[in-house]
Formats: C-alpha cells, sequence, structure tokens
C-alpha cells in the first residue's frame, strides 16, 4: 500500500498528518492526489467521512507560491460550518508555515473584518456561495488569477439551490484554472455542471454504493411521536453518552426538543439556520470542549460538523433518505472508532426505514419500547377494522334498521331522508323533481302544477291554477324601462315559440332570420363588450351579436 511520501507529498506535511495520527491514505486520497499533482481536472465522488478533505487540500499546499500577491485557491462550500472546517484542517497544515494565509468567507460575519482581510496577502480563500458573490458584486475580491478551484459537497449546493451562483462564481475564473469537483452523489445537473466547466476530467468513484461505517452500530426503537421525548430522555441515561447529536426534521422540532431536554436538567444547546454566526460558532466551541454533552441539530446546519469524540448519534426524526442517514451517522465513528446510532421511528416512518435498509443492503436491529401496547401495535396496521378491534371492539357504531330497511338513530326513530328532511309543509311525499319525472314517464299532467313545460314561458295555459306568467317588458307607454327609447324590443316573449327559436338555455335563439346559426358569442362584461365595439377589436363576434340584437327588435 502506497504512503504519502510516494503520492508526492512533502516530509513537512507527512510529519504533521503523522502527529495527527494519520499514516496510510485512505482510497479516495490515494487516487485523487496524484491526478492533482499532474494539474488535471477531477469529478471525485465519495462520502462523508473518507478524508475527502486532505484530497484536494494536501497537493494544493504543495503547489501554492507564497510569493505571489493574488489569490490562488478558492475552495466553495455549501455551509458556513464545512467552511470553517476547512479553514482549520488547512491552519494544521500552516502551524510552520506563516508564508502562506488562508480566510474563511461565510455570511453571518462582519464584512468591514473581512474587506480588511481580504486587503492583505491571502493565498487560499474559503467561502460560501452567497457571500463570495457579495464580494464579487462589491469588487472586493479578484478571483482572475486563481489557480485551483474546488466544489466541496456540490450535491449540497445543488440540494440547497447554491448550484445559479456556483455558476456565477465559475465565470469570474480564469480558463487555464484547475478545477476539482467532490460530491457524495453525481446527479446529473452536477454531471453537466462538470460537462460545461471542467476540461477533460478524470472521474473517480470510491464506492459504488454507500454504506454506514463498520466500527457504528446501528439500531432502531418503535415508539411512538407522543411518547419519543421520553424514550430520548431513558436512552441518554442507559447509554450516558460523552458526546451525542441529536437530529431532528425541522428548526421548530430542534427548539422544541432543546427546550424539553433543557428543562429536564440536561446540558445541551441547539444548531440550526435561524442562529447567527456568532451564537452558531459559541454552541460548536462549546460543544468541542465538551462543555455541553449534547447537540440538537438539523442536517443542513449540521452538514461537515467534525467533532472528535462523538460517541452517540440519535435520529430522533427519521431520515428523509439513505443519503441523510449516512451523513447522520457518519458523525460517530470516525477515525476507526466506536459509535452507536439509533434511529426513534413511529408507524407512519416503517416504509422509510425499510427504504433506507433496501437502499443500503443492510439490517438495522429493531426493538419495541415498552410503552407501546398490543393496541397500539395492531392500530399501526392501518385498516379502520383494526382500529375499531383495538378499541375493544366499540368502533364505529351499527345503524340499526327497520322492517322497511330504513335507517334509524340511537333512539330507533326513522330518520328522514334527503327529501322528506327539505319537504315544505304541505308538500306531497314525492319530490318535484320526483314528480316532473313521472310526468314525463307517464305523459300524466296534474291540475295546477307549476312545472309544466308550457308555463315555463307564459304561453296560454290559464286553466292550470298554479301556472306562474313571466312577466312582461315594460314598454314605452308603461314608463320608463330598461333600453332607451329608440332601442327597446318591439315585442314581448309571449310572441315568439319557445322551442323552435329558443337555445335550452332560453337566453338567446339558435338562428338569425335567414336561418342561420349564430356563433358562440364569447362572454364578456358589459364593459369589456362595449369596448371591443368601439375599437372594432369584436371581429365575427360583433357581427353575430348585432344580428341577434336587430333579431330582437333593438335599432342597431
Amino acid at each position: 500500500m502506497p504512503d504519502f511520501v510516494s503520492l508526492g507529498i512533502s516530509d513537512l506535511y507527512v510529519n504533521l498528518l503523522k502527529e495527527n495520527g494519520i499514516a496510510v491514505p485512505t482510497p479516495i486520497q490515494e487516487q485523487a492526489i496524484p491526478l492533482v499533482m499532474e494539474g488535471k481536472d477531477v469529478i471525485a465522488q465519495a462520502q462523508t467521512g473518507t478524508g475527502k478533505t486532505f484530497a484536494f487540500v494536501l497537493p494544493i499546499l504543495e503547489k501554492i507560491d507564497p510569493n505571489a500577491d493574488h489569490i490562488q485557491a478558492l475552495i466553495v462550500t455549501p455551509t458556513r460550518e464545512l467552511a470553517l472546517q476547512i479553514t482549520s484542517e488547512i491552519n494544521r497544515f500552516l502551524e510552520h508555515r506563516e508564508d502562506i494565509k488562508v480566510l474563511a468567507v461565510y455570511g453571518g460575519q462582519d464584512v468591514d473584518k473581512q474587506l480588511k482581510k481580504l486587503k492583505r496577502n491571502i493565498q487560499i480563500v474559503v467561502g460560501t456561495p452567497g457571500r463570495l458573490l457579495d464580494h464579487i458584486r462589491r469588487e472586493t475580491i479578484d478571483l482572475s488569477s486563481i489557480s485551483f478551484l474546488v466544489l466541496d459537497e456540490a450535491d449540497q449546493m445543488l440540494h440547497i439551490g447554491f448550484l445559479n451562483e456556483v455558476e456565477t462564481i465559475i465565470m469570474e475564473t480564469p480558463y487555464e484554472r484547475q478545477t476539482l469537483l467532490f460530491s457524495a452523489t453525481i446527479p446529473d445537473e452536477i454531471r453537466s455542471l462538470g460537462k460545461r466547466h471542467l476540461r477533460e476530467p478524470v472521474n473517480i468513484q470510491v464506492q459504488k454504493t454507500q454504506s454506514p461505517a463498520v466500527t457504528v452500530k446501528q439500531a432502531a426503537l418503535y415508539t411512538t411521536d407522543r411518547a419519543k421525548q421520553e424514550e430520548l430522555m431513558k436512552l441518554i441515561e442507559e447509554h450516558r453518552p460523552f458526546l451525542a447529536v441529536i437530529f431532528c426534521r425541522t428548526k421548530r422540532r430542534v427548539s422544541k426538543l432543546y427546550e424539553g431536554l433543557r428543562a429536564n436538567g440536561y446540558k445541551c444547546d441547539e444548531l440550526h439556520g435561524d442562529l447567527s454566526q456568532g451564537k452558531r460558532e459559541r454552541v460548536m466551541e462549546s460543544f468541542r470542549k465538551a462543555e455541553i454533552q449534547l447537540l440538537i441539530a438539523t442536517d443542513v446546519a449540521a452538514r461537515g460538523l467534525d467533532v472528535e469524540g462523538v460517541t452517540h448519534v440519535f435520529n430522533y426524526d427519521i431520515p428523509e433518505d439513505a443519503e441523510s442517514y449516512i451523513h447522520r451517522i457518519g458523525r460517530t465513528g470516525r477515525a476507526g472508532s466506536e459509535g452507536l446510532a439509533i434511529t426513534l421511528y413511529a408507524a407512519k416512518d416503517k416504509d422509510a426505514l425499510e427504504s433506507i435498509e433496501t437502499d443500503l443492503n443492510i439490517k438495522i436491529k429493531k426493538e419495541k419500547s415498552e410503552s407501546i401496547t398490543d393496541s397500539d401495535d395492531r392500530t399501526s396496521k392501518g385498516t379502520r377494522e383494526q382500529r375499531s378491534e383495538s378499541r375493544g371492539g366499540k368502533g364505529r357504531r351499527e345503524i340499526s334498521r327497520d322492517a322497511r330497511g330504513e335507517k334509524r338513530g340511537m333512539a330507533g326513530h326513522a330518520r328522514p331522508n334527503k327529501e322528506e328532511k327539505h319537504r315544505r309543509p304541505g308538500q306531497s311525499g314525492a319530490s318535484e323533481g320526483e314528480q316532473h319525472r313521472r310526468q314525463r314517464q307517464f305523459g300524466a299532467r296534474e291540475e295546477g302544477n307549476r312545472n309544466q313545460p308550457g308555463n315555463r314561458f307564459g304561453d296560454d295555459n290559464s286553466r292550470n291554477k298554479g301556472s306562474r306568467q313571466m312577466p312582461e317588458i315594460k314598454t314605452e307607454s308603461q314608463g320608463r324601462g330598461r333600453f332607451p327609447k329608440d332601442r327597446r324590443p318591439s315585442s314581448t316573449w309571449e310572441d315568439r315559440s319557445p322551442k323552435e327559436e329558443r337555445g335550452s338555455r332560453g337566453s338567446r335563439p339558435l338562428k338569425d332570420e335567414r336561418g342561420q346559426r349564430y356563433r358562440q358569442v364569447k362572454r364578456r362584461t358589459p364593459r369589456k363588450r362595449r369596448q371591443a365595439f368601439i375599437k372594432g377589436t369584436a371581429g365575427e363576434c360583433t357581427t353575430a351579436f348585432r344580428k341577434y340584437k336587430r333579431h330582437l327588435g333593438y335599432n342597431t
């Protein structure tokens, strides 16, 4: 197996690696370092915890020119925490070299302080896309002379939505640069990005499928959402972790769990995107110094979190996918040390847990909480009948029926159906709709029935006692009407046959005086219709409408 010296790393950095307990390169370092030293573009697929940071940091430090007075390397990261972590790793190698300086550029930091530091001789800049774009617009950072561009955690930048910002930053760099792209997964968008901006890149894939570290023991505890906090406290009391990270799905759940654990006397703190940068740095410093034992965080906030001594990881909420699961439990069991990852899941999370096991081709040991009863277990099966049985058989009440099959209520009284419920006093048993259907079927006409078709337009049907005539439109002699004097209709609705000249809606004739069918006129508000007539944009609809008005007797 090759060592770092055979890969081209100088004795200075090899000795520093040995002081930190690193003597043998990892697979990603073994493949990537020689390619970077040769000046080739690289697309490397490697998951978290494989040592990919050293795979690009070591060759960059070897090729940096300390005498140059411009920025030579730019490392773009998705989060502030990852930018600080990479900066810290670089500073570990620069303890004995004062001629190379590195600067972390990220949001939430004082801009004036960053501007003062940028005016100094800085060789390496590590930053997030948002703050880098801010400096580019201010023209306070010059990327036109860089030699190395590193895109770390590219898939996470895509997930957060920084891909457009990353492309804008790339356009500010020279074409002759060397580009290194590192990502846990290579989706189509990242692959397309590499084709556009990398020159004949060499693809490296350490593992075809992701898998958890062998040193991390995995377990899952079946419980309920309501009992999760209590079960978590029992696990903490049972395992007594030295340092533990607790992952929640949202910032709100992080804050809620933090308040609950703090109220029970636990030394804990929260880490999520709503915290200021100063607060986040203080929380991480306290966690590294073991001043707090429990860190409650979201996935994005803990991206790239690398703290020595983390012994336990608790998934308070189940991860969204296998990649998130790998990232979470990768916070423990690092550098060959042992770790324990416990996932709390409820009935609704069973499918998600099985999906993670299938994707990673693993089997997680499962246990059931003592708070889960047999009735709760039956309830999780999901069918209404099983939920009814879990309540002791007292599920949906049986609906009694009388001799005719009518539904009865609790007191045994017959329930009225919908037609009976809305029947008017004195109305016959059959509804109006039912009466009309009977008339159409048997041709019978009841005296006084309002629903006879002939009564709709007021034809001569006065023998029917219940007939209702349509109100006549006022003529000029009857006073002021709806229309101007010269546009009042010359006849009433009674002069026209309802079935031959009127449509199904009863609002317009189907044919004009020449027997031609009208075009369908698009509905418009009166104001819009008048504007269309004035501007002459109504087209054929205007002609059809005028024919319609002429047919009704209006002067057009």
